[in-house]
C-alpha cells in the first residue's frame, strides 16, 4: 500500500488524513476514497459519508464515480477469501465526472444516485445470479442480508469494537498514581 501513497485514515480521528488528500489532489493526484467508508455486505450501495464531495469541493476537482462489481466472490467480510480463484468476472464501470459545484450534502447525494445507477447496469449485465449465493444481493435472489439487516449488523460490530476500546482504556502502560505502600 506504501508504494500506492496510501493514506491511512484514523476512523475517530480522520482531520490528518483529509488534509492529506486534498494536498494530494491539489497537487493533480488521483484519490481513491470509498465513500461507504466500509464493505457493503448486502452489496448494495449504503449511505455516504461527505468526505469525497467535501475533498472535491476544497480541492476544486471532479469526482469520477467508480463501481467493482463480482470482487465480492473473492474477498469480502464473513466469507473465506479466495485470492486464486480462476474465471470469477469482475466488472468496472466508470461514470461521468462530478464537477463539485454543489454544496457537500447535495454532492454526496448526487454521487450516490449516481453510483446506484452505475451499479443496477453492472449487475443487470453481469448476471446469471445463482439463487441462494452468498454474493447475491437479497433482492437479485441471493443470501445476502437486506441493506437494513446489513446496517444493522454493522451497527452492532461497531458498538462491540468502541465497547473493547472503551474497556481496554488508553494505549500503552498506565502511569503510577503515586508512592507504593
Amino acid at each position: 500500500m506504501r508504494s500506492l501513497r496510501h493514506i491511512e485514515v484514523d476512523r475517530d480521528s480522520g482531520a490528518a488524513s483529509f488534509e492529506a488528500a486534498v494536498d494530494y489532489l491539489k497537487a493533480g493526484e488521483l484519490v481513491g476514497v470509498y465513500p461507504e467508508a466500509t464493505i457493503s455486505r448486502s452489496f448494495e450501495i449504503k449511505d455516504f459519508k461527505s468526505g469525497a464531495a467535501r475533498m472535491a469541493i476544497e480541492a476544486g476537482v471532479p469526482i469520477v464515480p467508480h463501481i467493482v462489481w463480482g470482487a465480492q466472490r473473492i474477498w469480502t467480510k464473513g466469507h473465506p477469501k479466495k485470492l486464486y480463484r480462476p474465471k470469477v468476472p469482475i466488472s468496472i464501470a466508470v461514470g461521468e465526472p462530478i464537477q463539485p459545484t454543489l454544496p457537500a450534502g447535495e454532492l454526496t447525494a448526487l454521487l450516490h444516485s449516481r453510483m446506484q445507477h452505475l451499479l443496477a447496469e453492472v449487475q443487470d449485465a453481469y448476471g446469471p445470479y445463482p439463487p441462494g449465493e452468498f454474493w447475491v444481493p437479497h433482492r437479485l435472489g441471493g443470501s445476502a442480508p437486506t441493506l437494513a439487516e446489513a446496517n444493522r449488523m454493522d451497527a452492532e460490530e461497531a458498538a462491540a469494537k468502541a465497547a473493547k476500546r472503551a474497556e481496554a482504556g488508553p494505549a500503552g502502560p498506565s502511569e503510577p498514581t503515586g508512592a507504593s505502600g
